[in-house]
């Protein structure tokens, strides 16, 4: 699977109710717009309404028959954005032109927000073609620093996702900067855990192991050149960062490195979030609304 087979699963259903806050950005209309007229979604456009019909004129989008909610203040933007996805207005909720704390401050309200109560984790995918499928890599944006029962909430956010993009058991490889177990080094240790844990039953529809470097996540000859004996060695599905700058680093190379296609979504929400980063092409924006839809159900 590769993300066009993603685009023509979800054409195959109803179009969802999108809401975008702060959706005067380019990148974003753009993907907004392709999703739309290929029958993903229906746009809720949410901010600055004159900046909107700006910067699709200078764009030359046509987003006539979108709704677009008028609201300059950005705070307030994400609010009613929010609100529209809290109310069942919309199905699913995208970051546009504002920073991710400002977004997630209102995902994460208490009065009107979307918070689950679970713990909220970001999820990029890669359609990396060199090793033949899909990567799942957590988490390079949200939360910085896991610890171990963090770890297990990433894993057990992550696993629903990999399965849902049709790989029925995938292999979870824990990333460290090297593959044997060190005393000094904490991500090798919580590797080492989430291993045994995973040998004794207690992660569901997944095999986890490690320490691995990525080389020998990624590498079946690597692997073997260096003697690792595990179903995961060489052929892991999803990546657990052992903190923020590695997952972020990680998934940023994939692409501007790489140029692997990639989408971003943010899982553990009551509804699907889209957070890509502003920087990120319409494409990455596109392939994040298209994942969005086919993982909560549209296909």
């Amino acid at each position: 699977m590769n993300f066009s087979d993603v685009v023509q699963a979800v054409k195959g259903g109803k179009p969802k109710s999108l809401a975008v806050a702060v959706a005067q950005d380019l990148e974003v209309l753009e993907a907004v717009t392709r999703a739309n007229k290929e029958g993903l979604t229906n746009p809720v456009l949410v901010g600055d309404e004159k900046e909107i019909i700006a910067v699709a004129q200078a764009g030359k989008l046509d987003i006539k028959g979108m709704t677009i909610v008028h609201e300059p203040d950005n705070i307030k933007a994400v609010k009613t954005a929010v609100h529209l996805v809290h109310d069942g207005k919309a199905d699913v909720l995208m970051k546009g032109l504002v920073g991710t704390a400002d977004f997630m401050r209102g995902v994460l309200n208490k009065e009107w927000g979307l918070s689950t109560g679970k713990p909220i984790s970001f999820i990029a995918i890669i359609d990396a073609a060199r090793v033949g499928r899909f990567l799942f890599i957590t988490d390079p944006a949200i939360v910085p620093y896991p610890d171990l029962a963090a770890k297990i909430d990433l894993i057990n956010n992550v696993v629903p996702v990999a399965r849902a993009m049709g790989i029925d058991k995938p292999k979870v490889a824990c990333l460290a900067a090297v593959e044997v177990v060190n005393p000094k080094m904490q991500a090798t240790l919580d590797a080492a855990a989430l291993a045994k844990m995973s040998d004794r039953g207690q992660f569901k529809n997944c095999i986890i192991d490690g320490p691995f470097a990525l080389d020998n996540a990624l590498s079946v000859e690597s692997a073997k050149h260096k003697k690792i004996t595990s179903p995961v060695a060489g052929l892991a599905d999803i990546l657990l960062a052992p903190n923020i700058e590695t997952g972020n680093s990680l998934y940023k190379s994939a692409k501007y490195i790489g140029g692997c296609p990639l989408a971003c979504i943010t899982v553990g929400a009551k509804a699907p979030l889209i957070i890509t980063s502003r920087a990120d092409d319409a494409d990455a924006k596109f392939y994040s609304i298209a994942s969005a839809l086919y993982i909560s159900g549209g296909k």
